[in-house]
């Protein structure tokens, strides 16, 4: 559902952005507004930036291949990344220079009902396009804060398109209240100052987004309630008696990896555990259905392994035996 929501929200995103593209570009054309010239920059930067997740979106769902075992799935955050690297630099370093320039070299403003017409049509265009995202993410976000949502989502795309298509409401405010100023007063530092606004606003949206893709490329694991199914699914009180220890890792927004040890029966044969890890892995899949990679290790569990904790020297990411 979320691979599906976060396609319509881009598509309906891109279609926008091409849109008020075009038209800021016409705006800077007739009036020479610095802060239309950033704006249309910003809308161009979050058309490539919708190409960019699409297609890394397309390029996840390629087959698993022998370099590649686990898939493609991380593609999805890759591109993601991508996204917030161009919102940085194309977006908001072009509009921060844009701003110190015009508030270096202020000019009047010409034809200022061009740039104030396009952006009241952008305004529209981008609330439509942020209603889309928000009414597919709401689907998705669970009884989670709209905060909480952003850090949890796996799938890179909703979070994305939202704080894009934010950031754009805002900007197209700031963009309003510097063309509006400059109208009135005649001073085109206004255009200036709102330009600048307009960068540090990109600049912190893009921040968030590195963040938050930064922790998505280095591998999560599930949330805390689904950690808790598996946990509950794996155990069958008869065959299975507990879970030892368990890891979880997303290899993409809808494929999870599972490796745990759990306890079985000392006086179980080889084929009774084989039959067991076999069920357990029906349970898992069919509690969790994004489980789509499950390493069971069988073993006799003792209490006082458990209370002497896991080894670090196992643990990945762990010290290695040896090295200073």
């Amino acid at each position: 559902m979320s691979t599906e929501g976060g396609t319509k929200a881009l598509v309906a995103a891109l279609s926008a952005n091409l849109g008020i593209a075009a038209g800021k570009f016409v705006a800077f054309a007739f009036s020479g507004s610095s802060s239309m010239l950033a704006e249309g920059v910003h809308s161009l930067a979050d058309s490539g930036n919708q190409v960019l997740l699409l297609v890394g979106g397309k390029r996840s769902e390629r087959k698993a291949t022998p370099e590649h075992p686990f898939g493609y799935g991380r593609e999805r955050y890759i591109y993601a990344f991508l996204v917030s690297i161009v919102l940085f630099s194309v977006g908001g370093m072009f509009a921060v220079y844009e701003g110190y320039e015009k508030i270096a070299h202020p000019h009047e403003l010409e034809n200022w009902y061009w740039p104030v017409g396009v952006l009241l049509f952008a305004v529209a265009l981008e609330a439509w396009s942020f209603f889309t995202a928000f009414r597919e993410a709401a689907k998705d976000k669970g009884g989670h804060g709209w905060p909480a949502y952003i850090r949890r989502a796996k799938a890179p795309e909703l979070p994305v398109v939202l704080l894009e298509d934010t950031g754009a409401l805002i900007g197209l405010v700031l963009a309003l209240f510097g063309v509006g100023l400059t109208a009135i007063t005649g001073d085109g530092v206004w255009d200036g100052i709102g330009t600048l606004a307009i960068g540090l606003l990109l600049i912190v949206i893009a921040v968030v987004l590195v963040l938050e893709t930064r922790s998505l490329l280095i591998g999560e694991s599930a949330h805390p309630e689904v950690v808790a199914g598996i946990r509950d699914a794996l155990v069958d009180h008869d065959t299975v008696t507990r879970v030892i220890h368990m890891r979880t890792l997303h290899l993409g927004p809808e494929e999870l990896l599972v490796a745990a040890k759990i306890a079985v029966n000392a006086e179980d044969t080889a084929a009774q555990i084989a039959e067991a890890i076999d069920a357990a892995e029906v349970r898992v899949r069919r509690a969790v259905p994004i489980a789509r990679v499950i390493y069971l290790e069988p073993d006799i569990y003792s209490a006082e392994k458990e209370a002497a904790g896991d080894d670090p020297y196992a643990t990945p990411g762990g010290p290695v035996p040896g090295a200073h």
